[in-house]
């Protein structure tokens, strides 16, 4: 019993940590000002529907409502990585018609630190991945699956 009391406690703290990461990241965007262009509010929309969908699963777990959580961090995932890309090529056409003569390591290297942070969005990707981790082998899909004669 004290098995499952202590995998509850860990389960209420990261999806407590997908929703104050989700917050905090909402927040920095928002004091960056990012919203210049139609991609710079992809991760507002994300995050927005990864907050929805963390307080839904919060308030009622159900195989249905960790399939929507699911569906939110694959979209996590998936701006995160579009991202850092986006980061990286802005960074990398600013750095090239800034100095033409940078290629190969050394454009990489400047890319990465260029103004715009590249590896930032991987944040989101982390995020993610906790709730990914929140929902894997929740108790809620195990009972569904039960009922189904499937007793995984």
């Amino acid at each position: 019993m004290e098995g499952s009391m202590d995998s509850s406690r860990l389960r209420a703290i990261l999806l407590a940590i997908v929703a104050i990461g989700a917050l905090g990241l909402l927040l920095e965007l928002s004091l960056l000002d990012h919203r210049d262009s139609a991609t710079q509010w992809i991760p507002f929309f994300v995050l927005a529907f990864i907050l929805v969908a963390t307080a839904i699963v919060w308030r009622r777990p159900s195989p249905n409502t960790l399939r929507l959580f699911q569906a939110a961090m694959v979209a996590g995932l998936v701006a995160g990585v579009l991202g850092v890309i986006l980061h990286y090529r802005g960074n990398v056409e600013f750095e090239t018609e800034r100095d033409s003569t940078l290629h190969g390591p050394r454009l990489v290297w400047e890319a990465l630190r260029g103004a715009t942070p590249s590896l930032a969005p991987g944040a989101l990707v982390q995020l993610a991945l906790v709730g990914f981790a929140f929902a894997y082998r929740h108790p809620s899909m195990r009972a569904k699956n039960r009922t189904n004669g499937d007793d995984r």
